[in-house]
């Protein structure tokens, strides 16, 4: 297949567009009630088990890594707060994305770019019914709730199993664990991962969609689409996780 020079520029700009429509679309009436509440409850039927099972193993390699780097330091009382804050925030936001986007985005991908080979997409065009209202729209906004949603699952479930590798496995003091979490960590840090998780979570459900509605090439083209919808979406979450961590940092001042 022949690629163009302009091609991703031009993928680019009608991605953009397509989050600005959806974005306008967002305030039109009537809302999709069912088709939100479907979508709702099938990225979460989907991404529940393997989010919760992930944040485990991310919870156990940072407090392993915290709680040597701390034993080196002399500083083990701060085991504790250091892993609480790089659970919270930034490997929870993250997890919960990678699973937004690597279970919840395929799905909407594949059923859009179906519905697209099969010319459904071009027959709500011919009734006049919009299919970003009607279906884009619905997902995105699942997508955001699931994720703000598991975002906080995904920090109890990292906090506990760093508690216990901390304590268990490298025999670290559990009252001086628990007494440090406030030390760093603070409410703010609670609010951002929140708010990079309904971040993520549009962003991996626009990609979705976008590359849903301009699959082509048949069920190949499906597949296709499905793939480089995972690339594109975790590219543009560690680049919008840079940004909104680097923003974080000078509007809120850190504890010391």
């Amino acid at each position: 297949m022949r690629l163009s020079p302009t091609a991703a520029l031009r993928h680019s700009g009608n991605l953009f567009a397509m989050a600005l429509d959806v974005v306008r679309t967002l305030p039109r009436r009537p809302f999709q009630a069912r088709e939100f509440i479907q979508q709702a409850w099938f990225v979460a039927s989907v991404t529940i088990l393997p989010t919760a099972l992930v944040s485990i193993p991310f919870g156990a390699v940072i407090a392993l890594q915290i709680g040597s780097l701390t034993r080196q330091l002399g500083a083990q009382s701060f085991s504790g707060a250091a892993s609480v804050l790089a659970v919270l925030r930034e490997a929870s936001p993250i997890v919960t994305a990678l699973l937004i986007a690597g279970a919840g985005g395929t799905a909407i991908c594949a059923d859009l770019g179906a519905r697209k080979i099969r010319d459904e997409i071009d027959a709500m065009q011919v009734l006049g019914i919009d299919p970003i209202h009607r279906l884009v729209v619905p997902r995105v906004l699942a997508s955001m709730v699931v994720a703000v949603l598991l975002n906080g699952l995904v920090s109890v479930v990292g906090v506990a199993g760093g508690y216990f590798f901390n304590v268990v496995l490298q025999n670290g003091t559990p009252g001086a664990y628990l007494a440090s979490f406030t030390t760093l960590a603070q409410l703010s840090d609670l609010w951002a991962a929140e708010i990079k998780a309904l971040v993520f979570g549009a962003i991996a459900a626009i990609v979705a969609s976008y590359k849903g509605l301009t699959a082509q090439g048949g069920p190949k083209g499906v597949g296709d689409a499905v793939n480089q919808s995972v690339v594109i979406t975790f590219m543009l979450l560690f680049v919008t996780n840079f940004v909104m961590t680097a923003v974080y940092f000078q509007v809120v001042p850190q504890r010391g």
